[in-house]
């Protein structure tokens, strides 16, 4: 078969790691033709979901136990985002790496979504720098499988469980230009600072260039009409220096722990006194 002539869909069915689906790999005719996220949010006939979606919530919870079991014990880390898409000759994969091995060298985790690309790059940078890499897979069509710098590597159906253990389990998240899936988390994570369901970690974006015309849309469109406040533009840091993306994160992580600290100190002095 030449460069020139495409595979036939099925060759390309059983290319690479094979599809994972929880703990079983599939490949061939065995890939199957939607995700669990894309049934459980379609809606079906009246009677179908009475015999189906009780049982899903079995397996849910199932992503939850492991999630929490596997990561429980990480200690402190940070969750970088960005494309899948990155090639290792682009300016933003050398970027992941060191940030991520400066990272490491701070005492934190890396966690990573496990695939290509940032993904990559980040989780590489951590294990260079001799620190834990922890990659988050994802069931999705046309599955990449878990990058070869993961040393623990978790694979989940749903996405929501999936996301659940970014934020939980990180201090702190660096944002690296990235498509729809890396706005997302950027979003979600702002979204729950902003509302305070999260404490206060911080957010960077890496790379002034490709974020700048976001944050002026944010600042122009969205803050200036009164739909979020101006303080919240302080929710996000933009850098485009490693060594500054890592001591932004640090310097707030060192913040938030000394005002757990007194917190507790205050509430320790409140019990004596009562």
């Amino acid at each position: 078969m030449t460069e020139e002539t495409p595979e036939p869909d099925e060759t390309k069915r059983r290319k690479g790691n094979g599809y994972r689906r929880g703990p079983v790999v599939l490949r061939g005719t065995q890939v199957p033709q939607t995700t669990a996220d894309e049934r459980l949010l379609t809606r079906g006939d009246k009677v179908s979901w009475l015999h189906d979606d009780p049982w899903r919530v079995m397996r849910i919870q199932s992503e939850f136990v492991e999630g929490f079991g596997a990561l429980a014990e990480v200690g402190p880390a940070v969750s970088v985002f960005g494309s899948a898409r990155t090639k290792k000759g682009d300016p933003e994969y050398a970027l992941a790496r060191e940030i991520a091995a400066g990272l490491a060298r701070a005492g934190y985790a890396v966690i990573t979504g496990g695939g290509p690309g940032i993904m990559e790059a980040a989780n590489r940078g951590a294990v260079e720098a001799q620190g834990l890499s922890v990659g988050l897979g994802i069931e999705l069509p046309h599955e990449q499988g878990l990058n070869k710098w993961v040393d623990l590597g978790i694979h989940f159906r749903y996405f929501f469980a999936r996301k659940t253990m970014f934020v939980k389990y990180a201090e702190g998240f660096v944002v690296l230009p990235g498509g729809f899936g890396t706005l997302d988390e950027l979003f979600e994570a702002l979204t729950l600072v902003q509302t305070q369901k999260v404490k206060g970690f911080p957010i960077v974006l890496v790379g002034t260039t490709f974020w700048g015309g976001l944050i002026d849309w944010i600042r122009n469109a969205v803050a200036e009409r009164g739909l979020i406040s101006p303080t919240d533009l302080d929710l996000i840091h933009l850098t485009d220096d490693p060594a500054e993306a890592v001591r932004i994160v640090d310097e707030r992580v060192a913040e938030l722990h000394a005002e757990e600290e007194a917190a507790a100190a205050h509430g320790a002095a409140g019990d004596a006194g009562w």
